[in-house]
């Protein structure tokens, strides 16, 4: 996403001269925030591991998830909306920038507005309607069980929304190809983009592994044994999600990645915050949306890989634009424990 919005948003700044260093900030608050894990239906991986734990779906507790992204959106805008006015105040402008600048190309051969978002609308309209429409025939699992595959998903409904967005992406993906190839010019262009998407998906996996890895390690130290108790103990307003929130930020936090501390977090808990929340009546969708809003909260601390990615995408540093990235970082940290505190009064999802 940084990738593709960079040279539209700088072109966009630049004409409007508002200061360069708001820009990482601004595309943060675009892609770190609600878009990444409050939304309900959200095709992330952060709103997408929870599922394989709580069998749940991508669609949980869809009115705190509106809420809180709709919560962090305003305040973030707010709040960049002001530093703007500030800059413009003090005479600031674009700046003088010459690293990573984008060239605009006034010639280019571009879809009409309507083509290019047929791939996007795909992705949503296909996920929803394989997540919450299509019949799973529950037994489909049942020759890899017999076959004692390890890894195997205890059930179907485990891995419904894993499967339905792997089938949007590739319908997206297909329109997306069907739509833009006279443009691509060859196929070795086309093999040229889908190896591009291939490699770059290999560093998301890699890091989630690695990270899952790392946590397990952990895991088996007799000092953890201690620490995950300090933290079931935590038992504010008498249910699992602080000491859920809690857990996955700190990791979150710690391993500089939102779905890597998740990942860390369930698959270390998950099963007592279950049978927690089962004990008391709770419906495992509340365990799923602050599982994924609390994992994007602390992720996006300085040695982030994708706040990293950004600033040098941006041709920025740390020093010119992270303040605004880690206010951004507190809202979202805050928010989690609002929603937290509407569902315990009002009991709503």
């Amino acid at each position: 996403m940084v990738f593709a919005v960079y040279p539209f948003a700088s072109a966009l700044f630049k004409e409007a001269d508002i200061p360069k260093r708001l820009l990482p900030g601004t595309i943060a608050l675009g892609a770190f925030t609600a878009t990444m894990d409050c939304i309900p239906g959200t095709p992330q991986i952060q709103n997408l591991i929870p599922t394989n734990f709580f069998g749940t779906n991508i669609y949980a507790a869809p009115i705190l998830g509106l809420l809180g992204g709709a919560s962090i959106l305003t305040i973030g805008i707010l709040w960049l909306e002001h530093r703007r006015k500030k800059a413009a105040e003090a005479g600031e402008g674009y700046g003088n920038h010459t690293l990573n600048e984008p060239e605009i190309k006034s010639d280019a051969q571009l879809p009409s507005l309507y083509l290019a978002i047929l791939p996007l609308l795909t992705v949503l309209v296909v996920n929803f309607v394989m997540t919450r429409m299509f019949t799973w025939d529950p037994a489909m699992l049942e020759p890899f069980k017999a076959m004692k595959l390890p890894m195997t998903a205890p059930a179907v409904k485990n891995v419904i929304s894993i499967w339905s967005l792997i089938i949007a992406l590739i319908s997206g993906i297909g329109l997306a190809i069907a739509l833009g190839y006279k443009n691509l010019g060859s196929s070795k262009l086309l093999a040229k983009s889908l190896n591009a998407g291939a490699i770059g998906s290999l560093l998301a996996i890699m890091n989630t592994a690695s990270e899952v890895g790392y946590g397990n390690v952990i895991a088996s130290l007799s000092g953890f044994k201690s620490i995950s108790a300090a933290l079931m103990s935590i038992k504010v307003g008498g249910s699992p999600l602080v000491s859920e929130a809690v857990t996955v930020n700190i990791l979150a936090g710690v391993t500089g990645s939102a779905s890597g501390g998740m990942s860390i977090a369930l698959d270390l808990m998950a099963k007592d915050w279950m049978a927690w929340a089962n004990s008391i009546g709770m419906s495992p969708e509340i365990l799923h949306r602050v599982a994924s809003m609390a994992s994007g909260g602390m992720d996006t601390l300085p040695h982030n890989g994708a706040v990293i990615t950004l600033l040098a995408v941006c041709g920025l540093t740390h020093k010119d634009s992270y303040g605004d990235i880690f206010v951004l970082t507190c809202i979202k940290t805050l928010m989690v424990f609002v929603v937290i505190v509407l569902h315990s009064l009002t009991g709503i999802l």
